[in-house]
């Protein structure tokens, strides 16, 4: 087996002209034979000025580099794409695969022996699992960490959470623009991620659960020194794997590895999209998840970690108070403590040696959890036939057994135009409805499904309602809001059917969502719709290629041809 430099060589016919000549050109950039000679640790570059999630990453660089050369192997660092969510265009969704593809493709095409993958907001580490998954090189995940917390007149402050909350309050005219424009400089106090349990901190503890990153790797800050310090010993541990041939992703993402990510996905409070995520890097091995054990899960798991959006805390709490390791330990019997991680110890090593600290109330035991079940439920019923997910544990209780009216907005657009207008037909029972914003309708499923309370029902004190999508929802978002229908509405599902007026009825305890119409209605209406048809949007390039393979959410919104075994 070839590694090193003389890995994949470029096809000329004649692969010693092949290597002579990759030395040849590498020599440029003042490599000695003695560095080319070693293993290759490849170092994923994420970094954007677009990306201030990803601001730290040249320092994550370089500890990594450093401790790579320590143990004795090679550091080689290359591009790929770079998605940060509130600068993607339509949505960070819509290029998560691109770049699930583009970090594949550059894994395979370029010689190295083992790859460290550098990501946090917000897509950027399922895209890279997903690849890791598929190129099956040893790979070591390092997330570039959260923010710390800002403040603002004596309270703490976390984005995304408090910028949804405070920007609701200046909907409703309890804040002026002087405030909110004060508020804006202090949500983001630091590079990083959000620094509640958003996408970025749920997929940084799935990862540490699923065993491809180092314990405490998913919640130490951002600037802090021990993030720059964990990178260094995360560059050892590739260059060990380097040398070893292993473990590969392959060997560590077992069933038992899927469900501990599971358990952690429910304990965390964690985000809708974390089951997208998961869903889609599981399709790319042997195993999937399956939406009925992940409810039963959720029904098992109680949620143990007091962090907004879900509790009062932020992740440098939960990391103070002994992060997913600590978890994991309150946890017990929940999870399965033979499953092995990147270093070769199993999670009962990780557990073993997890800090103990006194007092601290931001990762609660199992007997005083801040949540009896886990974070999300699975809904079916006839509005998905395919399910639905809503985040209980960010819910208002009185509204978990709901029925309503239908208040209907056909497009993100159509909402945007008028969820303000005083003529609104809208009070606070209605159920608020948004179809065509998933994968395909929208496209890319955007972060659409947190749909904001129309501004006259805000400013009259209602802060929460029923609202139901064929959309994603930011996992720092809050409120009683059912998401990702399937199927979605510009794929032919139920949603599309529903009109103003028509009763709504949500049961989570039932794990129910239903529109309270007859099937022969149902039937009359879905004979009246018009044939789809490609939009304009999808006529050439990446975006033909989304709108005709795209998978649905249940599925993990992956690319049809992507899955493990490709196109079915």
């Amino acid at each position: 087996m070839t590694d090193g430099l003389r890995k994949g060589l470029t096809s000329y016919g004649d692969a010693g002209f092949s290597l002579f000549l990759r030395k040849v050109f590498i020599k440029a950039m003042g490599y000695s034979d003695d560095a080319l000679n070693r293993p290759i640790v490849g170092i994923t570059n994420t970094y954007s000025d677009y990306n201030p999630c990803h601001g730290n990453v040249p320092q994550i660089i370089e500890a990594v580099k450093r401790g790579v050369m320590l143990t004795g192997a090679m550091p080689m660092v290359f591009p790929t794409i770079s998605i940060a969510e509130s600068f993607a265009f339509p949505t960070s969704m819509y290029l998560r695969n691109l770049m699930a593809m583009d970090t594949e493709e550059m894994i395979r095409a370029q010689p190295m022996d083992a790859v460290v993958v550098i990501g946090g907001c917000d897509k950027t580490l399922p895209a890279q699992i997903m690849a890791a998954v598929s190129a099956d090189l040893p790979t070591v995940v390092i997330p570039v960490g959260p923010m710390v917390v800002g403040h603002h007149k004596g309270e703490v402050l976390g984005a995304c959470t408090d910028c949804r909350r405070l920007w609701a309050k200046y909907r409703a005219g309890e804040i002026d623009d002087a405030e909110i424009e004060a508020v804006n400089g202090r949500l983001a106090p630091s590079v990083g991620t959000c620094m509640v349990m958003g996408t970025a901190s749920t997929m940084a503890c799935v990862t540490e659960a699923l065993g491809l990153s180092l314990p405490m790797s998913a919640t130490i800050p951002a600037p802090h020194a021990e993030r720059f310090r964990l990178a260094e010993a995360s560059g050892k541990v590739a260059a060990a794997m380097a040398k070893a041939k292993g473990p590969k992703p392959s060997e560590l993402l077992t069933k038992s590895s899927f469900r501990n990510a599971q358990v952690v996905l429910q304990a965390i409070g964690g985000s809708t999209n974390g089951l997208i995520h998961l869903t889609a890097i599981a399709n790319r091995t042997p195993h999937r998840v399956d939406l009925e054990v992940f409810d039963k899960l959720g029904r098992e798991v109680p949620v143990l970690v007091d962090l907004k959006p879900s509790g009062e805390h932020y992740m440098e709490h939960f990391h103070h108070a002994g992060g997913v390791p600590k978890l994991m330990a309150q946890l017990g019997g929940l999870i399965d403590l033979d499953a092995k991680i990147i270093t070769g110890q199993t999670l009962r090593d990780v557990v073993a040696a997890a800090e103990e600290v006194p007092g601290q109330d931001a990762i609660r035991p199992r007997n005083d959890p801040i949540k009896p079940e886990g974070a999300m439920a699975v809904l079916h019923g006839n509005l998905a036939p395919r399910g639905a997910v809503i985040k209980h544990s960010a819910a208002s209780p009185k509204l978990l057994q709901h029925t309503g009216r239908a208040v209907v907005f056909e497009s993100v657009e159509d909402m945007t135009l008028r969820v303000d207008d005083p003529a609104l037909d809208v009070n606070a029972d209605d159920v608020l409805v948004l179809r065509n914003a998933g994968p395909k309708g929208a496209p890319g499923m955007p972060e659409a499904g947190y749909l904001p309370i129309p501004k006259k029902l805000g400013r009259a004190g209602v802060k929460d309602m029923v609202r139901i999508s064929d959309a994603r929802m930011s996992g720092t978002a809050f409120g009683t809001i059912v998401l990702h229908i399937t199927p979605e509405s510009a794929a032919g599902g139920p949603l599309g059917l529903v009109k103003n007026g028509d009763m709504i009825r949500l049961d989570v305890e039932k794990r129910s969502i239903d529109l309270l119409v007859d099937a022969a209605e149902l039937e009359k209406r879905r004979a009246a719709l018009k044939p789809a048809a490609a939009p304009d949007w999808a006529k050439r390039g990446y975006a033909y290629l989304f709108n005709e393979t795209i998978l649905q959410a249940d599925e993990g919104c992956d690319f049809d041809f992507m899955r493990g075994k490709g196109k079915r």
